[in-house]
This record gives structure tokens, sequence and C-alpha cells, in this order.
């Protein structure tokens, strides 16, 4: 009865619970349930020596997209999926290893097909074994970054104690060998962005933005892969584009190093340069790229004119807007919060004027929603019977709202000071 029971769920990777607990058989099922964050092996593989060191191998964050919502894979003890990259055209190694798998021992279950599901997302042509692995690592000193050379940018690194120099470039799908890079390279945002989503190469209104690192291997200059954003380019009437960023990634063993930064002024700096842009925006942006994108534009605005600390205490301008957006195209939303910022480093908070004055200022624009608010309660006097009116106003609570609207301040403040702490050290 139990194996029957079994075989009518097919996701025995949650076994079935009776009123006395687990029988032997579901504990031997559950055994075999892997999570696919820990069993997933990336490396970005420069040397050969890099294959057996634990210290070049990192996880993903996310694989639901691949394996469902609970991230695991049944049928497997031991289970390591390999993904190595070589550092720079990415060609890849791709292998699956475990120490047991279920059997017909287990009437009715099976293993799931990891081989396909990571197949749906690697492009053909990847090795699975190690010799032909190396022999293509081999050949990575031909490997040549794609497209226009737009900024390079020095880092130091303490651990190898010298600088280390990167490079951003500009490529697109005419470039000889891109698209299969891209192919390639687009399969780490799966692991790594919760919602991702590959793109139609095919649409040439899609611009590309690489970044990589300069190294040395037995005296020559090879090039390792860093990161990407993908921009796309949308029309506005009569005769502009609004550039937006759709997908931004930092591989793992890079960030925290600045390289987010370097690459998003620069894509700025490239469109700033183009007069039919009207301003460049992001899709569906997460909190880390919105502190990121703080702290790049309050850098960027910091020297303009209309920035200026006697300006910025006089408030917010039409001159702040004009000025922010022909220059450096940024829009009126984004233009506030650079003022903001900016503001909150040219106002003494411990004069008790001015950290009034700096309060009202930014909790004028956040009780905008509150505002919203009260007017549908006015058309809806107009409208709604007494009773029907008493509970809608149950449902607000003015003192909630207060609390709410400074909590929604305190945390804006504590996110600026850290755009501001960190533009101190650049």
């Amino acid at each position: 009865m139990l194996l029957s029971l079994i075989c009518g769920v097919r996701d025995a990777a949650v076994p079935l619970r009776l009123s006395r607990g687990l029988t032997a058989t579901e504990k031997k099922l559950a055994e075999y349930k892997c999570n696919t964050n820990e069993a997933i092996q990336l490396k970005l593989v420069r040397f050969p020596e890099d294959l057996e060191d634990e210290n070049t191998t990192f996880n993903p964050e996310y694989s639901h997209q691949v394996f469902g919502d609970d991230e695991v894979a049944f049928g497997y003890k031991g289970l390591k999926i390999l993904l190595y990259y070589i550092a720079g055209n990415l060609s890849t190694l791709f292998r699956i290893e475990y120490s047991s798998r279920v059997n017909e021992k287990f009437d009715c279950v099976e293993a799931d097909d990891v081989e396909s599901k990571i197949r749906e997302i690697i492009p053909p042509g990847f090795c699975t074994n190690t010799d032909d692995f190396v022999s293509l690592l081999e050949k990575e000193v031909n490997f040549k970054p794609f497209g226009m050379l737009l900024h390079t940018y020095s880092i130091h690194n303490e651990e190898a104690g010298e600088d280390i120099t990167y490079q951003i470039y500009k490529a697109d799908m005419t470039c000889p060998g891109f698209r299969e890079y891209h192919e390639r390279l687009q399969t780490f945002l799966m692991w790594f962005i919760e919602t991702a989503s590959f793109i139609d190469v095919d649409d040439e209104r899609w611009n590309y933005f690489l970044v990589f690192e300069k190294y040395n291997k037995d005296g020559a200059t090879l090039f390792a892969t860093v990161g990407y954003m993908t921009v796309y380019n949308y029309y506005v009437y009569p005769d502009k584009t609004r550039p937006r960023v759709s997908q931004m990634l930092i591989l793992p063993p890079f960030q925290g190093e600045g390289h987010g930064a370097q690459l998003l002024e620069t894509v700025h700096r490239y469109y700033m340069s183009s007069p039919t842009v009207l301003d460049i925006t992001a899709e569906d942006p997460s909190e880390n790229y919105v502190k990121l994108r703080d702290f790049v534009l309050v850098k960027l605005c910091q020297d303009l004119v209309c920035f200026s600390p006697v300006k910025l205490m006089q408030g917010f301008s039409q001159e702040m807007v004009t000025e922010a957006q022909q220059k450096l195209k940024i829009n009126k939303q984004h233009t506030r919060r650079v003022y903001e910022i900016l503001r909150l480093r040219a106002t003494n908070m411990g004069d008790a004027e001015q950290s009034r004055s700096y309060r009202l200022d930014v909790k004028r624009r956040l009780i905008g929603p509150y505002k919203k608010k009260q007017r549908e309660l006015a058309k809806m006097r107009r409208c709604l019977r007494p009773e029907e009116m008493t509970n809608q106003l149950n449902q607000i609570d003015l003192n909630l709202q207060r609390e709410q609207l400074e909590e929604s301040f305190q945390q804006l403040v504590s996110d600026y000071r850290r755009v501001l702490e960190r533009l101190a050290q650049a």
C-alpha cells in the first residue's frame, strides 16, 4: 500500500508521513534528496590546478528556475553537478557525479533527470571529460575581449600585493564569436538572479557591456570574464531613446571589489555622450542595484553647480532636474534621490533647525501615497453610506501612518549615510 501511494506522487522528494511517523522506506527515500544549491559546483578556471582546488569553487544563490521551488534533486546520494568554465571564453565542462542512485528496488520511483535539466540552459558544445577541457584551456591565450574598449581601471589586490587591471568593453552580435560566448555567459543568470530570463539576442536594440580582468600566464597576457550588463534601447517619441538596464551581474569571485560601480558609471558615461538619449532607467531594479545606482549618480552629480551646498539648502529645484537630465541623462525621480543624499551631507543634523528642515523636506515626498489615500476617502464620502464610510475609516489608523512615515524616513537616512560613507572612501 505504501509503495503504491509513493508511486502516485511523482515528487518523492517530499516523503509521505503516516500517523506513526516515517517508515523505513520513507527514511531511505529521504536520504536521496539533494539540495541543488549545494550540489552545483561552479568554477572559473585559469590553470589546470584550479580543477582540484576547492578554493576556486563557488555555488549558486538560486536554482529554483531549473530544479523547482524546493531547489531539490531526488534520486542521488553525494550528488555533484560540476559546471566548470574557462575563465575567459567560458568554454564549459559539465559532469555529474554521485556516490549512489535509486534503482529498481524502489518500485515506481525514478531519479530526477538532472542532466536534461542542465542541458536545457547550457548551450551545446560543452566538454564531458577533463582531458578535453584542459586541451581547450591551453588555447585560452588566443582569447581576446569582444567589441570596443570603453574604460580601463585598476584595483589593488591585497592578497597578490599588486594592482590588477580591468577593462570594460561594449559589444554586439556582429562581433565574431560573441553570440556563442554570450550563450555561455548568460547561464550564470539562472544561478544568481532570482527572476532571470534569457533575452532575444536577434533584437538589435540590445547593447552588451563586458568587464574583463587582465592577468599573466607564462609570460602572456590573458583575460578573465568578471561580469556584464545588458541594456535595451527603448524608442521615445519623436527622436529619442531611453536605455533601460535589464541584467547586471558581477560573478561571485569578483563581488565586493567595486566592479559594479565601475561598470554602471562607464555605461552612464557612454550614453551621456549621445544627444539622442533622453535618460537611463532600469527594469525592476533590486534593492542592491538601487543602492549601487545611488552611489554612482551622487558621484556624477556632486560637482554640478546646481548641487552646491548653498543651492541644496534652498530645496529641490527645476534647475537640478534640467541639469542632471541634460548633462548626465538622469531622470527626475533619480535626481530627487541624489538631491536628498547630497543635502543630507550638507546638513548639520546636530542643528535642530537644519535637521527639522531636512526631515520635513524628505517627509513631504514620502507622504505622497498617504495624501492619495486621503483624496480617495474624500471621494468616498460623496458616494458611500455612513456605515460603509465608517468601515473604510476604521482601516486607516492615523497614528500607524505617522509611525510608518517615520520608519521610512529613518531607513532612508540610514541608506543615504551608507552612500555618503562609500563616497568619502572613493
